[in-house]
C-alpha cells in the first residue's frame, strides 16, 4: 500500500472556466518537504487552494491517504493549510485564534479540553507567539499575524502542512525560525509540507525536493541540487536582465563599459566594491580571481572583465600580465585584499605597480568614487 499522504491525478484547477494549473500529477511523502516555485502569475496559490479543498477542482482528482470524498471534518484532523488570505477575527485574542486549531477535535459547541489548551500553549510556545496570548489579534502587525496563523496550523496537529508564502511578512530572525520549525516538524513528527516561497536561498536550504510552475503546468521537479544550477532558474523567471548563481544569487545589471576603475579582490573581501561600483554606474574589471573563489561568480555578473586563474593554482605570469595591462588601462585602482599568500602573490605585485604609479586610490572601501 502506499505511504503517499497526498497525490493528485491529471488535476486541473481554476476559478469558473477559466483553467490556472493543469496536468498536475505530484505526490508528497511523510516527513518530506515540497516546495513550489516559479514566477508571479504561475498558478502555485491556485493549485495550492486546491490541493487543500479551498478550491474544487475542475477536473482530476486529488487523493488523500489514496481516498477522495473525505469530509471537511477529517479533512481538518488531516490537513493545516496557511494562506495568504488576510483574516480580520473579530474581538479574538491570539489565544483564541490559535485554539480554533482545536475544533476539529472538539465538540458540536467547541469547548477545549485540558488536553486541546495544553496543545494550543505547545504550539504558541512552539512558534514564539506565546507573549502575544491576550493580545487583539487585529492589532497585530502582519508578521505576528503570519507567526500566529502558523501556531494555530501546528496545534492541529496535522498530517500534512500547507503553506502558501510563509515568509512573505516575516523579518530574518523569524524567517529562520520558522524554516527551523518547518523542519523539525516534517523530521520529528514526520509532517509531509508543502509550500511555496518566493526566496529562492530558503527554498534551497529547507526543501527536500522542488516542484518548477510555469505557465500553469510543473515544468521541472527534483531536488534543490538538480534544479538550482545552470541557467534554470534564469528561463524559470524568464531573467533578462541582471543574473542568478545558484551558489551566490541575483545580482543587478553590469555597466558593461570600458572600465575605468580596476578592482584586487579575493576570498570575498571584493564583493562590497563590486556591488558599490555598479550602484554607482562605474564600469569596472577586476582579478586575479580564482575560479573557484566565492567572489568569482560575482565578478563575472558585475565587472565589465575578469582576469582568472584555474582553481587551487598559484596566479601565473600569464594571468599576471593580463591583469596589469588592464589595470594600466583604468584610471585608479582599489585594493580589497588585506591579505595575501603564496597562491595570489601576484595580487600583491599588481598592488605594488598600482601604488607606484599613483594609481591606488585607496586600500579599503570607498564610500563615494569620484
Amino acid at each position: 500500500m502506499s505511504d503517499k499522504l497526498l497525490r493528485t491525478e491529471n488535476l486541473i484547477a481554476g476559478y469558473g472556466k477559466h483553467i490556472i494549473v493543469q496536468e498536475m500529477d505530484f505526490s508528497v511523502n511523510p516527513g518530506e518537504i515540497v516546495t513550489l516555485i516559479g514566477a508571479n502569475g504561475a498558478g502555485k496559490s491556485t493549485l495550492l487552494k486546491t490541493i487543500s479543498a479551498q478550491l474544487a477542482p475542475l477536473a482530476g482528482i486529488v487523493y488523500i491517504h489514496e481516498k477522495t470524498g473525505i469530509s471537511e471534518r477529517e479533512l481538518a484532523k488531516i490537513m493545516s493549510v496557511v494562506l495568504t488570505v488576510r483574516i480580520e477575527p473579530e474581538l479574538m485574542t491570539c489565544e483564541d485564534v490559535v485554539s480554533s486549531g482545536r475544533y476539529p477535535y472538539t465538540g458540536r459547541l467547541g469547548i477545549l479540553s485540558e488536553h486541546d489548551r495544553q496543545k494550543v500553549a505547545e504550539a504558541m510556545e512552539m512558534t514564539h507567539v506565546g507573549e502575544l496570548r491576550d493580545k487583539a489579534f487585529s492589532q497585530l502587525s502582519d508578521g505576528q499575524r503570519q507567526r500566529v496563523m502558523l501556531a494555530r496550523a501546528v496545534c492541529q496537529e496535522p498530517e500534512i502542512l500547507v503553506l502558501d508564502e510563509p515568509t512573505s511578512f516575516l523579518d530574518m530572525k523569524h524567517k529562520l525560525e520558522l524554516l527551523m520549525l518547518i523542519r523539525r516538524l516534517a523530521k520529528e513528527k514526520h509532517i509531509g509540507v508543502i509550500v511555496s516561497l518566493h526566496e529562492l536561498e530558503l527554498a534551497e536550504r529547507v526543501s527536500d525536493r522542488i516542484l518548477c510552475i510555469r505557465n500553469g503546468k510543473i515544468d521541472r521537479t527534483g531536488t534543490p541540487e538538480e534544479i538550482f544550477k545552470d541557467d534554470y532558474i534564469r528561463k524559470l523567471y524568464q531573467i533578462s536582465s541582471g543574473s542568478y548563481h545558484p551558489i551566490t544569487g541575483a545580482e543587478l545589471e553590469a555597466v558593461k563599459e570600458t572600465p575605468e576603475i580596476f578592482v584586487i579582490g579575493g576570498g570575498s573581501a571584493g564583493i562590497p566594491v563590486y556591488r558599490r561600483l555598479q550602484r554607482q554606474g562605474i564600469p569596472f574589471a577586476c582579478g586575479v580571481l580564482h575560479e573557484n573563489d566565492i567572489e568569482y561568480p560575482i565578478a563575472s555578473a558585475l565587472a565589465s572583465e575578469v582576469i582568472a586563474e584555474k582553481a587551487f593554482e598559484s596566479i601565473s605570469e600569464i594571468q599576471f600580465q593580463k591583469a596589469s595591462a588592464l589595470l594600466r588601462n583604468c584610471r585608479s585602482v582599489i585594493c580589497a585584499c588585506t591579505e595575501f599568500g603564496t597562491m595570489n602573490q601576484k595580487n600583491f605585485e599588481l598592488m605594488k605597480l598600482a601604488k607606484a604609479s599613483g594609481q591606488l586610490i585607496t586600500e579599503k572601501i570607498p564610500t563615494c568614487i569620484q
